[in-house]
């Protein structure tokens, strides 16, 4: 034990704070870990926004932060120099040197080698394929950089603090702008040979379309699933003297909370489609939960149709409910990620604390 205490004290991750109440022999040092001894930075990208996330080695919130992505000038090169410039800032802001800084992880809203750290393509920016993320941004830090899908982020975030604390088996569904899912096997992100595994987006959907999937754009399902295929669903359905006003896919759904009859019709189509794929991803995981999560998933409404449409499931029981991170999720993801790997490089450093 002394020899443990002395290497995490070599490695800077604890230090005495005095002396605990004796029990007959020496007294117990009381030892404290220093959580400040580092930090770790999670980022998002998504077709809009940089959103920016900085913690301790504790996992404790350092300092949140967004900004604006305009997409004339998001090329890769350009959001690492803004992901170099923002994280920097958040740094200084807590007088965190440089080289403290153990673990960065940047969520991406495309398919990526995790491995090699390459976005194979991202169809919400320009010039997003094939792109060495990785690579870039370890130009910008020297600290361990990982680049992932932002849907497993999502989901390993509700594992690390959100509502699938203690499962070992589950999947998060993000319906948003497009609709992806992150898939928990045995207690491991599970993202497939090729890291599409959870690309839902791209199912068929029966009767509809009979397309193959293609990469650089996205799929029928989420056409139709998605914020934008709702809204475009809603208003070529109204007479532009008879519809409500709706700006936000949400808005649709309020509106049929609130009784309106075509929003109530809109509604229960895309619940009955949700609950299709929720029966067939139960059928062949068996997942002990799935969540719903994203600007539409997480409209209670449409878990509440979802579940009324499982209730005549025999087979593929399993329990649906809402994520508890909401926007953070892929940030807090990210985090967790970056943990691990982060304390693991201080204990096997020859002079961390040098």
């Amino acid at each position: 034990m002394t020899n443990v205490v002395a290497h995490l004290a070599l490695a800077g991750l604890v230090e005495e704070v005095g002396e605990g109440d004796s029990t007959g022999g020496r007294p117990p040092d009381i030892l404290r870990f220093k959580a400040e001894r580092g930090c770790v930075a999670g980022v998002e990208i998504s077709p809009d926004f940089l959103h920016f996330l900085l913690a301790d080695l504790d996992g404790r919130e350092l300092e949140r932060a967004s900004m604006a992505l305009d997409r004339r000038s998001s090329t890769p090169a350009a959001v690492c120099t803004r992901i170099g410039t923002q994280v920097r800032e958040l740094l200084g802001k807590h007088k965190q040197p440089e080289e403290h800084l153990l673990g960065l992880v940047v969520g991406v809203p495309a398919i990526v080698n995790v491995d090699e750290g390459v976005v194979l393509a991202l169809s919400a920016l320009k010039d997003w394929n094939h792109v060495s993320l990785g690579s870039m941004l370890a130009t910008e830090f020297k600290c361990n950089t990982v680049v992932e899908n932002d849907t497993n982020l999502a989901a390993r975030g509700e594992s690390y603090r959100g509502a699938a604390r203690g499962e070992k088996d589950f999947v998060f569904i993000i319906i948003g702008e497009g609709v992806g899912a992150g898939i928990f096997v045995a207690g491991s992100l599970h993202r497939g040979s090729q890291w599409s595994a959870g690309e839902i987006g791209y199912l068929r959907v029966p009767n509809i379309s009979r397309e193959h999937p293609t990469v650089h754009q996205y799929g029928k399902l989420e056409k139709l699933l998605g914020a934008p295929g709702i809204l475009k669903s809603w208003r070529a359905n109204q007479g532009s003297r008879t519809r409500p006003k709706a700006s936000r896919a949400t808005e649709v759904f309020d509106l049929a909370a609130a009784g309106n009859a075509q929003a109530k019709r809109l509604l229960k189509q895309r619940a009955t489609i949700l609950s299709d794929i929720i029966v067939d991803l139960a059928l062949i995981l068996n997942p002990s939960l799935i969540l719903l999560g994203g600007e539409v998933g997480n409209h209670p409404l449409l878990l509440e149709e979802v579940q009324k449409l499982l209730l005549g499931s025999e087979f593929a029981v399993v329990r649906v409910g809402l994520g508890a991170l909401g926007s953070a999720a892929v940030l807090w993801g990210a985090i967790c990620t970056a943990l691990e790997p982060a304390i693991q490089g201080l204990l096997q450093s020859p002079n961390p604390a040098g």
